[in-house]
């Protein structure tokens, strides 16, 4: 894909993410994080050039290749799919943000990670509030208790929650899903002492507008900005 395509596909997503603002009457800014996950380095650069400033990577792997080859101050790095506690340590330095916290025994792993590099991690919350049992994260059930024991965890800044809603076209399955996961976020930020309710990623290619409008802070959006490629 040449620089202009993508600067065009940049530009409309940005115009429907405030479009759904507008309609929700909202105020907060809305992060775009392109989700560069089985496309080359250079994708990255494109979408630096198209103005982007975040940019997320689903494997640990793919992730530090990129900043090896980009840069790590190129961009804000958001880890937004599953980190295996084996590979946490060595991801740590590569990303700014951790969108998949989805257990506590990663918590302690990343903790301890985090306390040994002298270093502060930043991370969201995963919920599971899709009902999914294919999704990773807390069920409503048990969130508030888990971010209760993680923001407890020395070397972790719990700042908000990230939820994915079903690949469906019911709307109201989608909606449902970002609307649970937002109320469990607000009552965090209400009831944990150490939770900071900054960012709510939820949101992508198939759904970022409705996630949007349901109060999502961060979306995550891949294939709608550089098309498919598997790997």
């Amino acid at each position: 894909m040449d620089g202009t395509t993508l600067a065009a596909r940049v530009e409309e997503v940005r115009e429907r993410i405030e479009r759904a603002r507008e309609r929700a009457g909202r105020t907060e800014a809305v992060t775009l994080v392109a989700v560069t996950k089985t496309h080359p380095a250079q994708a990255v650069r494109d979408a630096i050039a198209a103005g982007l400033a975040d940019v997320g990577e689903n494997r640990p792997q793919e992730l530090e290749e990129k900043v090896g080859e980009v840069g790590r101050d190129a961009v804000r790095w958001h880890l937004i799919g599953h980190l295996q506690r084996n590979k946490a340590a060595r991801a740590l330095p590569c990303f700014d943000l951790l969108h998949s916290l989805d257990s506590l025994r990663l918590a302690e792993t990343l903790s301890k990670a985090a306390v040994d590099q002298g270093r502060t991690v930043r991370v969201l919350v995963q919920v599971n509030t899709s009902g999914e049992e294919t999704k990773g994260g807390w069920g409503a059930d048990e969130a508030m208790d888990a971010v209760g024991r993680v923001v407890a965890l020395p070397g972790l800044s719990v700042e908000g929650m990230m939820t994915m809603a079903p690949f469906t076209a019911d709307e109201a399955a989608v909606r449902g899903t970002f609307r649970r996961a937002r109320a469990l976020w607000e009552r965090a930020a209400a009831e944990v002492q150490g939770f900071r309710a900054l960012h709510l990623s939820m949101g992508m290619s198939n759904d970022f507008e409705a996630a949007v409008e349901e109060g999502s802070t961060l979306v995550r959006v891949g294939s709608v900005l550089f098309g498919e490629r598997g790997r």
